[in-house]
C-alpha cells in the first residue's frame, strides 16, 4: 500500500518528490485547522526568504549546502529527546548556526553520505531497543548499506534509565558505529540518566560551541510570519504542573483478581490544558509516606533535618517524599552504597559477568531493601546527593475531550507487593490508588504526535492493547464515535481472566451494540489449560488482519515494552510473511514502511 498523500490537483505539478510528499503527509496528519494555518504561515515565511527561481523538483542537498549546515536528528519515545533536540536547535540558531531539526523517521538516509555536521539525540527504551521513530535509521546505520562517513563530524547525546541494564545502549551503539564508518567524533558522548539536565546542560553548551567553531555562523534563513497568531504556550506544563482534582477513583478489576486496576477521572477545569487521543498525562508523584518513614528509620536520620542541595534547602523528609527516587534502584546508587557498606556481595553484583543477577536486583529491590540488607552510614547531605531526582510518570490518557470535556481519564495498575522484606509500592500508581475524591494531583499533558488517529476518518483502525495498554483505545473509540468516523474499529484485548480482568467490559459491549466498535477479539490467558495471549489472536486472525492493512488500515499497539510489544511485533511479522507471501526481510520492510507512513504506531513502556 502507498502512503495517504495530500490531495494535489492533477493539473498542478508538485515540486516535491514522492518521499517528501509522504513526509508532508505525516507532518499534517492529525493537525487541526489552527495547526494547518500555522504551518502554512511557517512555509510562507520560509518561501519569502529568497527571490531565487523556484526549481520544479528540488535536488538532494549538495555537498556545499551540507558543509554549512548542522543537522540535528532525534529519536524519542517519551518526549525527552525531542525537547532537548528542539532546545539545541533554538540555541544553535540563536548562535547564528544554520540548523535543521528532523525526527529520525523523517531523516532522508540517502543524505547521510553528504552530511558534514550531525548531532544525534536519542533515547533507549525497554531492553536496549531504539525508540519507534528511530528504528529505521538505527537499522540503516548499523547495516551494510551505511556509507563511509569520513567527511562527517558528529556527537551523540544518549538518554536512558540506569535502572535498566542496557543503559543508553542505543546512543552508545550509534556513537561507536558512526566512528566505525569513519566519522570524526567532535566531543564525548553524553549518557544522561533520569536526572537529564545534569548531563544534557553541559553537553548542549559544548555542542553549540563546537558547531560555531566547525560551521560558519550565518544570519537566520527565514522570517516566519504566521497567517494566524501562534497559540500562546500553555500556562501549565511539565515544569509548571496543574493541580487537578480527583473526581473518581474506582477499582475496575473484580474480587479475586491478582491485579488492582483503577479507573481514575481528573478535572482539568480552569487549566487551559488540551489533549488529543494518544497523548499522555504526566504526574509528578509523591513517594509513599510509609516508605519514606522506613528509609529514615533504616538510615537513623531525622526527617526534619534541613538539607541544602543544588541551592535548595528543604527538610530531609520533603527531599525523600517529593524530590528523590526511592522506589527504583539505579547502578550509580548501588555502587555508592556498596562502597559505603563495604559490601563484597554488592560489589560482586556490579561486575560485568554478573549482569543477570544485577538485573534481578534492579527488578526486585528498592532503595529500602539495600539500606536494610546492607546497612551503611549516610549523612542527610550524602543521601540526597546520591539518590536520583524523582521524575514524572506518564500514563496514556483513556478518554477523548470531545466526550468528557474538561476531564482526563486514566487506567492505572496499582503496583503493590510484598517482596519478603515488607510491603513495596510504585510511587505514582500508589499515590493514584490512595487518592480520594477531592484530592489534588500535579499533572501536565505530554503530547505524542507519533500516536495519532488517521486524519482520514474513513480509514480503518486496528488497536492491540492488552492489560492497561487498552487505555488509549478507549479514547480512540470515544473520539471516532464523537466525530462520526466512517472507518471500522477493531480491538484486540487480553488479560488473565474474563470474569475478573475484563477492563471496560460493559463499555466495549455497548460500543459493539452501537456500531462504533466493529470487532472485538479477546485473549484471557489463564481461562484455559494452554495460555492464550493477544499475539495468538493476531496469528489466528492473520488473514483478516493482513487484508485490513492491505486496504489502508492504521495499526496501533500499546502496553509493556519488555515482552508484550516484542511478541506482538513478531506475530505481526509472521502474519505479513504468511498471508502476504513475503520473506522475513520483506515482512520487516513492510512493517517499516507502515511505520514511515504513520500507519504503524506503538506506545510502549
Amino acid at each position: 500500500m502507498s502512503a495517504s498523500l495530500p490531495n494535489v490537483p492533477a493539473a498542478l505539478a508538485t515540486p516535491l518528490t514522492q518521499e517528501r510528499l509522504v513526509a508532508l503527509s505525516r507532518v499534517t496528519d492529525g493537525l487541526d485547522a489552527n495547526g494547518l494555518w500555522w504551518l502554512s504561515g511557517y512555509a510562507a515565511g520560509l518561501a519569502s526568504r529568497s527571490s531565487a527561481a523556484v526549481q520544479t523538483v528540488p535536488a538532494p542537498a549538495t555537498e556545499a549546502q551540507a558543509a554549512g549546515r548542522l543537522t540535528i536528528v532525534y529519536g524519542s519515545q517519551t518526549g525527552n529527546a525531542r525537547r532537548l533536540a528542539e532546545q539545541l536547535a533554538r540555541q544553535a540558531e540563536t548562535a547564528g548556526v544554520h540548523a535543521r531539526l528532523l525526527r529520525a523517521d523523517a531523516y532522508p538516509t540517502r543524505e547521510l553520505k553528504d552530511e558534514r555536521a550531525l548531532y544525534v539525540v536519542i533515547s533507549t527504551q525497554g531492553d536496549g531497543d531504539p525508540p519507534d521513530d528511530a528504528r529505521g535509521l538505527v537499522e540503516f546505520i548499523a547495516g551494510k548499506r551505511a556509507p563511509e562517513l569520513k567527511q562527517l563530524r558528529y556527537a551523540v547525546l544518549a538518554l536512558g534509565d540506569s535502572s535498566y541494564p542496557q543503559f543508553c545502549a542505543i546512543g552508545r551503539r550509534l556513537d561507536e558505529r558512526l566512528a566505525e564508518l569513519g566519522a570524526t567524533r567532535l566531543f564525548a558522548r553524553g549518557d544522561a540518566d533520569l536526572d537529564i539536565e545534569t548531563v544534557s546542560t553541559p553537553w548542549l553548551e559544548q555542542a553549540v560551541a563546537k558547531a560555531k567553531e566547525t560551521l560558519k555562523p550565518s544570519a537566520p534563513l527565514a522570517t516566519v510570519t504566521p497567517l494566524r497568531p501562534v497559540p500562546a504556550a500553555p500556562a501549565h506544563h511539565r515544569d509548571a504542573p496543574f493541580a487537578a482534582e480527583v473526581l473518581l477513583n474506582q477499582r475496575i478489576t473484580a474480587r479475586g483478581s491478582s491485579k488492582d486496576i483503577r479507573h481514575v477521572e481528573l478535572s482539568l477545569e480552569g487549566s487551559g490544558l488540551h489533549y488529543e487521543p494518544g497523548d499522555a498525562l504526566g504526574l509528578w508523584p509523591v513517594n509513599p509516606p510509609a516508605l519514606v518513614d522506613a528509609v529514615l528509620s533504616a538510615l537513623e536520620l531525622d526527617g526534619d533535618a534541613s538539607v541544602t542541595h543544588a541551592g535548595q534547602s528543604l527538610p530531609l523528609r520533603q527531599w525523600l517524599s517529593e524530590k528523590r527516587e526511592i522506589t527504583r534502584l539505579a547502578r550509580p546508587f548501588v555502587a555508592q552504597h556498596a562502597a559505603h557498606a563495604g559490601s563484597e556481595a554488592l560489589n560482586r553484583l556490579l561486575a560485568p559477568d554478573q549482569a543477570e543477577g544485577f538485573t534481578r536486583l534492579l527488578e526486585d529491590a528498592q532503595v529500602i531493601d539495600l539500606l536494610q540488607q546492607y546497612p551503611a552510614g549516610w549523612s542527610p547531605e550524602e543521601i540526597v546527593a546520591a539518590l536520583r531526582p524523582l521524575v514524572p510518570r506518564l500514563y496514556s490518557i483513556a478518554s477523548s475531550q470531545k466526550e468528557v470535556g474538561d476531564e482526563t481519564h486514566l487506567t492505572v495498575a496499582h503496583v503493590e507487593y510484598d517482596n519478603g522484606h515488607g510491603p513495596r509500592w510504585g510511587a505514582a500508581s500508589h499515590q493514584l490508588a490512595a487518592s480520594e475524591e477531592g484530592a489534588r494531583l500535579r499533572v501536565f499533558i505530554e503530547h505524542n504526535e507519533r500516536f495519532r488517529l488517521p486524519a482520514d476518518t474513513s480509514r480503518d483502525v486496528i488497536m492491540i492493547g492488552p492489560g492497561t495498554g487498552v487505555a488509549p483505545f478507549r479514547g480512540f473509540v470515544q473520539e471516532r464515535a464523537a466525530i462520526g468516523a466512517g472507518g471500522r474499529n477493531w480491538l484486540l484485548f487480553g488479560n488473565p481472566h474474563f470474569r475478573s480482568d475484563f477492563l471496560y467490559q460493559v463499555e466495549w459491549q455497548q460500543a459493539l451494540k452501537d456500531g462504533v466498535l466493529h470487532r472485538l477479539d479477546l485473549a484471557f490467558s489463564r481461562d484455559q489449560q494452554q495460555k492464550v495471549y493477544v499475539q495468538h489472536r493476531i496469528q489466528h486472525n492473520g488473514r483478516d488482519l493482513y487484508d485490513w492493512l492491505e486496504n489502508g488500515a492504521h495499526l496501533y499497539v500499546c502496553g509493556d515494552a519488555t515482552r508484550m510489544a516484542k511478541d506482538v511485533h513478531a506475530a505481526l511479522l509472521a502474519v505479513i510473511a504468511q498471508h502476504g507471501g513475503k520473506s522475513a526481510d520483506d515482512a520487516n520492510d513492510y512493517l517499516n514502511t507502515l511505520q514511515q507512513q504513520g500507519r504503524y504506531a506503538r506506545d510502549v513502556y
